[in-house]
């Protein structure tokens, strides 16, 4: 990676909204255009998570996650907004509960690691 690219890289992980923590769990993904998809979480942040699905999704559907984080079972809408070979980036659309849960867990897994995901 030249000098630039690794700039650009650096200012990315700067603008993150939230840290990113790594969590691997199974994941359920409900998808319109696919069905019902297993596959595994790998990180997760207060506005989304990072998972590996082996079935293409499309970016831009909104599908529903379901899995068990360390405080409970998670059931929550996520926008399919990016994809890099099997690992997909989902944006958490929903509210309420799901998201407080997500915000505690991501709490206790600061607390647990002073290295979140960069």
């Amino acid at each position: 990676m030249n000098q630039l690219e690794t700039d650009r890289a650096a200012n990315f992980v700067e603008a993150r909204r939230c840290p990113r923590y790594k969590l691997e769990v199974e994941v359920k993904v409900h998808s319109h255009s696919c069905g019902i998809l297993v596959g595994r979480m790998v990180d997760i942040s207060e506005s989304g998570m990072a998972v590996m699905l082996m079935t293409e999704v499309p970016l831009g559907e909104v599908v529903e996650l379901e899995a068990t984080l360390p405080l409970g079972r998670l059931e929550i809408e996520a926008l399919v907004r990016q994809r890099n070979a099997f690992r997909y980036g989902l944006k958490f659309v929903e509210h309420g509960f799901p998201r407080e849960l997500i915000a505690s867990t991501c709490r206790q897994l600061a607390a647990e690691s002073s290295n979140p995901i960069r």
